[in-house]
């Protein structure tokens, strides 16, 4: 299973349970996601489809009972707090936000409206939760914490083939 696939349930599970609060607060009415990202639409789009795909799994269809409202900043991470605030003013549903960047400019622009992070920054060092065990606020989702998870992994991959210069050279290998 790749890394991608593997973030992708949980997400679409996370933004599903949220969309069906929406919902239920609004009997009616169609769950508005707002999708946030500091990238472009066409390599946001790769990542995203896999999350669309998760919410159909889970009985959530684009233009049934879900709609996306997409706001890109196309690298230029100046404009996300100004998108941000158009899909407050939009009154989302729900916000998912992208990287560390976008996750900030969303956590600015709101203390009300759900955010669902995807981001493989700490959220904690961020700034963005106050941390894993109760993060607080209207912040949820999901991280990779590549970076840090680096270094423990080439740690334990020492120990487990000891023998100096060859244990090394594997490392350096990975």
């Amino acid at each position: 299973m790749k890394r991608r696939d593997a973030l992708i349930l949980p997400l679409a599970s996370v933004v599903s349970w949220a969309a069906r609060s929406a919902q239920a607060q609004h009997a009616v009415k169609i769950a508005r996601v707002g999708r946030l990202s500091p990238i472009s639409s066409a390599t946001d789009e790769r990542v995203f489809e896999g999350f669309r795909r998760g919410l159909r799994d889970l009985g959530w269809v684009e233009g049934a009972n879900v709609t996306f409202e997409y706001r890109f900043a196309e690298g230029r991470l100046d404009r996300l707090p100004a998108l941000a605030r158009e899909l407050v003013r939009l009154r989302v549903d729900l916000i998912v936000a992208r990287a560390i960047p976008g996750a900030l400019a969303a956590k600015t622009a709101t203390t009300t409206i759900p955010i669902v992070i995807v981001t493989t920054g700490d959220p904690v060092t961020s700034g963005l939760v106050a941390s894993f065990a109760r993060p607080g606020g209207n912040i949820t989702g999901v991280t990779a914490l590549i970076e840090a998870l680096s270094a423990k992994r080439m740690e334990l991959l020492k120990e487990a083939v000891p023998g100096g210069d060859a244990s090394d050279n594997l490392v350096q290998q990975f």
